[in-house]
């Protein structure tokens, strides 16, 4: 499974219509409202803001008022196939004055998020797990050397430490062990490669 790095826009003219495709690393569902309302900003005024994401199990498709099964859905397919997840991906069109049909419809829309994803940085999603481990202030450097590969999302600092990790490395947790006051699994996480 893959997703994008970084924000992506790209721009193809197709029979005088103007598609503009952004594509989005996406962690949650609220942020889908927030990057359609600064699309619908952005490109004022223009005819279609068709759209489809994939989050985590997650996923939906707008043709927004283009003909059914035209727009969205083909964005869709596009992710699918290249087996992206955690993505958005919006199309906005601006009518040109030549109708397209459904055929030419459904290969804009393909394309737009295609030639997109060609400019996208794709990362690799893995399995991993979510760790906390509590431990005393003299283990400090020993834990830091433990950890300096793992992504450390929490720190707290009271009267013993409290760190919260994800790792690739399920094995971690024998060598963390002896200086540790306490080690939790908190679940599985799917870490950006």
């Amino acid at each position: 499974m893959y997703t994008i790095k970084t924000t992506v826009t790209n721009e193809l003219i197709i029979n005088k219509s103007r598609f503009i495709t952004q594509l989005y690393p996406l962690n949650n569902l609220e942020d889908i409202s927030k990057y359609l309302a600064e699309a619908q900003k952005q490109y004022p005024n223009a005819t279609h803001y068709c759209y489809a994401y994939l989050l985590d199990n997650l996923k939906k498709e707008s043709d927004d008022k283009e003909p059914s099964g035209t727009a969205g859905l083909p964005i869709l397919n596009v992710l699918e196939k290249k087996n992206l997840n955690f993505i958005l991906c919006i199309v906005i069109r601006y009518f040109g004055g030549i109708k397209l049909g459904s055929g030419g419809l459904i290969r804009a829309y393909s394309n737009s998020c295609i030639e997109a994803l060609k400019k996208a940085c794709i990362l690799k999603l893995e399995q991993g797990y979510k760790m906390a481990i509590t431990f005393t202030y003299d283990n400090i450097k020993k834990i830091a050397f433990l950890l300096k590969s793992e992504n450390v999302i929490f720190k707290e600092y009271n009267n013993d430490i409290t760190f919260v990790f994800e790792t690739r490395d399920k094995n971690i947790k024998d060598n963390l062990r002896p200086y540790v006051k306490s080690l939790t699994e908190l679940g599985t996480v799917l870490i950006r490669n």
